[in-house]
């Protein structure tokens, strides 16, 4: 096992399974706290700036129409430090969301999912259990997709089967972390 190898099994052994609340803010600055409990949660970790999380932003409105509807709740978090609220609602406007986008401040709920990139999706269970990570699907080149994750992982906890992967590895632009001070 080399190093880069050993680095992610241990940051994945130290995520956590659980999660009964995100708290985040909105774009007006005004905290929110979403309840996880009894439902199935999407998570999406997005970026203005990063190109591949923008390369996902039509499939990510796909995902949440094709979704919301049955059941499905989402959560997008904009994490990065140096995208500011008034940036996302914005890019948000300019980019036809139909949903909301929520600012992570301080990047606490990147941290504690252990998110690395955006896109980086995750999807609690009804009963609060992080259930999958990882990327929406395989090709930032949406004619080139072979493998839809998030789409598999979301069937298959809709109709309460296992999911095809547990996990799947996440790409994308790294989160722009806050310092954090000693």
């Amino acid at each position: 096992m080399n190093v880069s190898t050993l680095a992610v099994a241990v940051l994945l052994a130290s995520a956590p399974t659980r999660i009964d609340t995100i708290q985040a803010t909105d774009l007006q600055g005004k905290p929110v706290t979403i309840q996880t409990s009894g439902k199935i949660t999407a998570v999406l970790i997005v970026s203005t700036n990063c190109p591949v999380s923008n390369d996902y932003n039509e499939r990510m409105k796909a995902l949440y129409r094709d979704y919301s509807g049955r059941g499905v709740s989402f959560v997008f978090l904009n994490a990065n430090a140096n995208e500011p609220a008034a940036e996302v609602a914005r890019h948000a406007q300019a980019a036809g969301f139909t949903f909301p986008v929520f600012k992570d401040l301080n990047n606490a709920e990147a941290d504690r999912f252990h998110a690395e990139f955006t896109p980086h999706v995750f999807i609690v269970g009804r009963d609060s259990q992080v259930i999958y990570r990882g990327a929406i699907d395989d090709s930032r080149s949406a004619a080139r997709i072979g493998k839809n994750h998030l789409r598999d992982a979301l069937d298959a906890a809709m109709a309460g089967k296992a999911l095809p992967a547990a996990e799947t590895k996440a790409f994308g632009c790294t989160i722009k972390r806050v310092g954090k001070s000693s």
